[in-house]
């Protein structure tokens, strides 16, 4: 084989390869029927799924157990006619208020591994549970815990602000431009917090819907500036998967994907990766988070 069909073959090995693996990234999300709606007390309904191709049924359904649904003035709502099939769950939601209205899949939970002589056992739960299940005699005991958090906004008659505020846990959007109000060709502001903190240098991606019509991934990567802060600009009108996760740190062990719990791996400031060691270090887990958001952006 001459050397520039060499060239040639191996340059679309490497580009089929780049595919396939973009191809395979499975990434969760929630999709509303609508995000900006009018009327008196109007429904939305929304998948939960999934899938290579965001906003394309073609996976798994997303479950509905870590679902938390918040009305305007932040007070808890629950789903109404919620289902879970091979592809996709869905349930609806009556806004009653005006104003607007977060929609979360939100999971927080540690897990350990760790041996009991020659064996190696896992666990999962809380700080409290774990200390009790994990025997005084444990051994190469590791510990993380992971948060993720998986989101959209609607938003009936008038943005509000009040559901948007920050709980202080893991990572979290907090819009400077709100997230009902974009449009395409003009940029938003977006802050992240990691533990109520800016979470400056966070990885930000941002890939429009409909991937599964188009021969590129149309993806735009953001790194948050010192404020925790990225500014995005949206092509054009149409639904968005947001996906945010810290760079992972040299000795931290990646875990999971946006699409569940812990893309990302962050230990406390200041603080070395926790090596492993008897259960009283369970006090100071490996801690990883992400975030996920669907947006629609609406023409100008």
């Amino acid at each position: 084989m001459k050397r520039t069909n060499l060239l040639k073959t191996v340059a679309l090995a490497a580009a089929l390869a780049a595919t396939a693996t973009a191809a395979q990234a499975h990434r969760g999300w929630l999709l509303p029927s609508a995000t900006v709606l009018s009327g008196n007390e109007p429904w939305v309904t929304v998948d939960a799924a999934i899938s290579n191709d965001v906003f394309y049924f073609e996976h798994n359904a997303m479950r509905l157990d870590n679902l938390v649904l918040f009305s305007p003035d932040g007070s808890p709502l629950k789903a109404e006619n919620p289902s879970t099939g091979r592809y996709r769950s869905s349930f609806d939601l009556k806004l009653s208020q005006k104003g607007t209205y977060k929609i979360a899949m939100v999971a927080d939970a540690m897990m350990a591994s760790y041996k009991v002589g020659s064996e190696t056992k896992r666990a999962r739960g809380t700080a409290e549970s774990l200390a009790k299940e994990i025997p005084a005699g444990a051994t190469d005991v590791n510990v993380s815990q992971n948060i993720s958090r998986n989101e959209t906004f609607v938003t009936s008659g008038k943005p509000s602000s009040e559901v948007l505020k920050p709980t202080g846990r893991g990572l979290e959007l907090v819009p400077v431009t709100h997230p009902n109000d974009l449009i395409a060709g003009e940029p938003a502001k977006f802050r992240f917090l990691l533990d109520g903190k800016p979470a400056a240098g966070i990885n930000v991606t941002v890939i429009p819907g409909g991937i599964r019509y188009r021969d590129k991934l149309g993806e735009q990567k953001f790194v948050a500036d010192a404020n925790g802060e990225v500014n995005i600009k949206w092509a054009t009108a149409g639904m968005y998967w947001l996906s945010a996760a810290p760079e992972r740190e040299a000795g931290m062990q990646g875990m999971g994907g946006p699409d569940g719990p812990g893309a990302g791996a962050s230990a406390p400031q200041g603080a070395s990766p926790r090596p492993a060691g008897p259960v009283g270090t369970l006090a100071q887990p490996i801690r990883r988070a992400s975030y996920t958001a669907t947006l629609e952006v609406l023409p100008p």
